[in-house]
């Protein structure tokens, strides 16, 4: 009975809506950051574009001042994440233990090094998914994460009259 009681929730009210410019903002933001991260690519012709950058635009555009959305947690929880997910799935091959062992992995090591990024916790099952090998890496992970990064820099400090990012 417990259990169910703490499944109904606290009810409490629903977080306040964000304003129409911050919408907006945020639309804008993600669409640069993809669109560069996806021109890049197809003209460069290299793989960049990895699904959870749509998910880290979700932070860095639409909530830029949380922990989660700063540089530090956004290109090394990307680049670690993906290492984790090759390792297991290099060393103990694609199965469901090792997928579980990576993601869990992925996300202590977020934990334990202070750059916890949420949607970079999906990349140990992408790399599972695909089983590329080692220069999944560097393409796309960290030259994508790091351009996602460079749009975002140049886009807050163009649009906003705070500072961003908050710490590296």
């Amino acid at each position: 009975m417990k259990l169910l009681q703490k499944i109904r929730g606290d009810a409490a009210t629903l977080p306040a809506r964000a304003s129409n410019q911050a919408i907006g903002l945020a639309f804008i933001g993600g669409f640069l950051a993809i669109s560069v991260i996806a021109l890049l690519a197809q003209g460069l012709h290299v793989a960049l574009v990895l699904g959870s950058f749509g998910a880290s635009c979700v932070l860095v555009f639409g909530y830029p001042d949380v922990p989660f959305s700063q540089p530090r947690n956004v290109i090394v929880g990307h680049v670690l994440s993906t290492a984790v997910g090759l390792a297991c799935v290099h060393l103990l091959g694609a199965h469901w233990l090792s997928v579980s062992l990576a993601v869990g992995s992925a996300i202590a090591l977020m934990m334990l090094t202070r750059t916890v990024h949420p949607p970079a916790g999906s990349n140990p099952v992408i790399v599972f998914l695909l089983q590329p090998d080692w220069s999944f890496v560097l393409f796309p992970t960290l030259i994508g994460a790091v351009l996602l990064v460079l749009v975002a820099l140049l886009f807050h400090n163009f649009t906003r009259p705070s500072r961003w990012p908050k710490y590296w």
